[in-house]
């Protein structure tokens, strides 16, 4: 069962101590029930009276009810100004801007802006993947527009799949960003085993939702699924950095 495919009543006859325990603990036996290992990294009061907001690992949002009975998944947007602004897309996406902007840039492979670096995006990629090929074909682009590329490794097709495996020799790779040119262009890549992080990028980018490849994110924690035009990629990335 997947927490972020469903949304769910949940009415799951649970005790009548549960009803009424606090809050927190209510929503987290609930979760636990639905889906045990599920990583709940806070539990908090939501703008909307006697709804609580969950975040979960990977940054996602869900939302509970106080005696943890109802669990729903979906946008919550509040009106601000006469303007409806999209409150769960924005913890969203200040939870996955936390956790991507955290990153060792040592375990990424970094193509680096010409001159002032203006802005960055991070991207979740695989060499065998053809939009992949195509966004890296602009890196020189976004490079010279003082945009900042930061590769994290995304086998599409799974752990164990050609693509991991490339992803693996580019990252033991002695020049990491030489080796990934050269995989993009079709050629063979040899480097010896290491202690990659290729699995827990995969992983990490699962728990935040991503299903395909390119996936880019801007400094502010917003995704992009799938490929985008330099043009239109240097403007986001310029507005995401302010």
């Amino acid at each position: 069962m997947r927490i972020s495919r469903f949304v769910l009543a949940a009415c799951l006859g649970l005790t009548s101590a549960l009803a009424v325990a606090e809050p927190e603990q209510a929503i987290r036996k609930t979760l636990s029930t639905l889906q045990p290992g599920l990583t709940v990294e806070a539990i908090e009061k939501s703008p909307l009276e006697g709804v609580y907001q969950v975040q979960l690992g990977g940054g996602r949002v869900l939302y509970a009810s106080e005696d943890g009975q109802f669990i729903m998944q979906g946008y919550l947007y509040q009106l601000q100004n006469g303007q409806a602004v999209n409150l769960t897309e924005q913890a969203e996406g200040a939870a996955i801007a936390k956790q991507i902007n955290a990153l060792d840039n040592q375990q990424m492979v970094v193509f680096p802006a010409k001159g002032e670096t203006k802005g960055h995006v991070t991207v979740f990629t695989d060499t065998t993947c053809p939009y992949c090929q195509k966004l890296h074909a602009e890196v020189p682009e976004l490079n010279k527009q003082g945009i900042e590329v930061r590769y994290l490794a995304f086998p599409r097709q799974g752990l164990g799949s050609p693509g991991h495996k490339q992803l693996e020799a580019v990252w033991c790779a002695t020049d990491r960003a030489d080796a990934m040119e050269r995989m993009f262009e079709g050629k063979e890549v040899k480097s010896p085993s290491c202690d990659d992080p290729v699995a827990k990028q995969f992983q990490l980018g699962q728990s935040m939702g991503i299903q395909g490849t390119p996936a880019i994110i801007l400094a502010n924690g917003h995704i992009i699924p799938g490929y985008q035009p330099a043009k239109q990629l240097v403007e986001e990335a310029l507005a995401a950095s302010q």
